[in-house]
């Protein structure tokens, strides 16, 4: 037997001083918000069995955190602790964490994107300003910032990573692909990518907690523009040589 699910629809007269009448906002369907609200907070939580969509010119904010098995939409979405949703999330604007977001599938934002914790998606993170992240930064395809990118501990992307100004991590950076950035690359440890452009200088080792490793400080990509001011540069050849014998027996 199949169990019914409901969509809770919020209007303007759920909204109290721009609160919602309800400490928590839950719904075992999906969340329906309506149109032209401004900000609607939730003292509490906001979760829903499926999406959590805010009309046009409605933004969500929760003390604690927002979670949807499916989609969140909004104008701009903050929560105190944690976003997370089963595929993406989508701002007309910014997305905030306190802690972290997360995403089956892709998290973008027209603005900025930021987390005290980190930032993860199955597919892509984009921003049309800035990501930043206390710790980690990981996405399953591309990680692209019109602005910079910014990162506590390490920077991960199984395809590109781009940024209109500078990425900087206190540990690794990882591409599968390419890495393109408009100014400086500063890692606290080694990149990883199959080349780069840089439109300044690229720094690696810059771990300012523990001397880093020669293996640590080595930038294994091709160099297609840009210089290397910081690191050992290990071209695309010697990265398949020092992967050969590493597996030879």
């Amino acid at each position: 037997m199949t169990t019914k699910t409901t969509t809770l629809f919020v209007t303007a007269a759920d909204i109290v001083n721009g609160y919602y009448r309800k400490r928590n906002m839950i719904s075992d369907g999906g969340i329906q918000i309506a149109p032209d609200l401004g900000w609607v907070r939730v003292r509490g939580s906001i979760r829903a069995a499926e999406s959590i969509v805010a009309g046009a010119g409605t933004s969500i904010a929760a003390g604690w955190g927002i979670e949807a098995g499916k989609s969140i939409e909004g104008l701009s979405i903050e929560a105190g602790e944690v976003i997370k949703s089963g595929e993406g999330i989508i701002a007309g604007q910014g997305i905030e964490a306190g802690w972290g977001i997360e995403a089956g599938l892709g998290i973008e934002a027209r603005r900025g994107i930021e987390a005290g914790r980190s930032i993860k998606a199955g597919s892509r993170i984009e921003a049309g300003q800035s990501i930043k992240a206390g710790w980690s930064i990981n996405a399953g395809s591309c990680i692209d910032a019109g602005w910079g990118i910014k990162a506590g501990e390490s920077i991960k992307s199984g395809k590109g990573i781009k940024a209109g100004f500078g990425i900087k991590t206190g540990e690794s950076i990882e591409a599968g692909e390419s890495i393109e950035v408009g100014r400086s690359i500063k890692a606290g440890f080694g990149i990883d990518a199959q080349w780069i452009s840089c439109g300044q200088q690229i720094f690696a080792g810059l771990c300012n907690w523990r001397t880093p490793t020669s293996e640590e400080m080595e930038v294994r990509a091709e160099i297609r523009s840009g210089t290397l001011a910081r690191g050992t540069h290990v071209p695309p050849v010697s990265k398949l040589l020092i992967h050969n014998s590493r597996i030879s027996p």
